[in-house]
């Protein structure tokens, strides 16, 4: 690959000079590098190649290291590793004597957490927050966790304890893929089905309701359509 923006960037620092029009081209350069790097050795693709866009944003908004990046599962950590000082090393990728594909903390001090596990990263982030506010330390911690996860107890164990911690400096950002290993179920996942179709059809909803307003008969028609397709998005109770 010619050089460009990506060889540029050995560590979160040199990411956070570039000026924002910059991220995009980046973000093509990183895809690309992650499509490279899984065919010479194996690996997890398209979950990392669902994380270039919020790895970058993670790294230009957060003065990592120092703030903490928890990663669930850690198998969606290709584009993190790379834009962490470890790009030349993704030839070794999960092998003997490489780096790992998973975040290890004996790798870098940006791998926070070591993970492979999942649905433990809000309760390993809230742990360090609550570290952090003792220590009377300025730091934001942040967990990324993704809807199969974010099903889990421990989750929402972890969940619970946070909603009663004051002052402590955590976000959960939930990366609603609708991916997991087997289809999710739950009343958690019909309330993110229920958001996500809104998010698609709230706009075409209002401007055809608008346009079929003079026609009842087809208004009727559409709106038991619409009733349908909700059914095949969000399960019945």
């Amino acid at each position: 690959m010619a050089d460009g923006l990506l060889d540029t960037i050995n560590d979160p620092a040199d990411l956070r000079r570039l000026a924002r029009p910059q991220l995009k081209p980046l973000a093509d350069e990183l895809r690309a590098f992650v499509l490279q790097s899984v065919a010479r050795t194996g690996g997890h693709l398209s979950s990392n190649l669902g994380t270039v866009e919020l790895t970058i944003a993670l790294h230009y908004v957060f003065n990592t290291p120092y703030d903490r990046l928890v990663w669930d599962v850690g198998h969606q950590t290709y584009p993190h590793k790379i834009l962490t000082g470890r790009r030349e090393q993704m030839a070794t990728l999960r092998q003997l004597g490489g780096i790992s594909g998973f975040p290890r903390r004996e790798e870098s001090a940006y791998d926070t957490f070591g993970t492979a596990h999942s649905s433990t990263s809000i309760s390993a982030a809230l742990g360090m927050a609550v570290a952090a506010r003792q220590k009377h330390e300025n730091r934001d911690v942040v967990a990324i966790i993704g809807d199969g996860a974010m099903s889990a107890g421990m989750a929402f164990e972890a969940l619970n304890n946070a909603g009663v911690q004051r002052n402590a400096r955590l976000l959960v950002i939930l990366n609603d893929n609708d991916m997991s290993i087997s289809p999710p179920v739950g009343a958690l996942n019909r309330y993110l089905a229920q958001l996500m179709s809104g998010r698609f059809y709230a706009a075409a909803r209002n401007v055809g309701k608008s346009m079929l307003g003079a026609v009842p008969p087809l208004l009727d028609l559409a709106r038991r359509l619409e009733q349908q397709a909700k059914g095949l998005v969000t399960p019945a109770n």
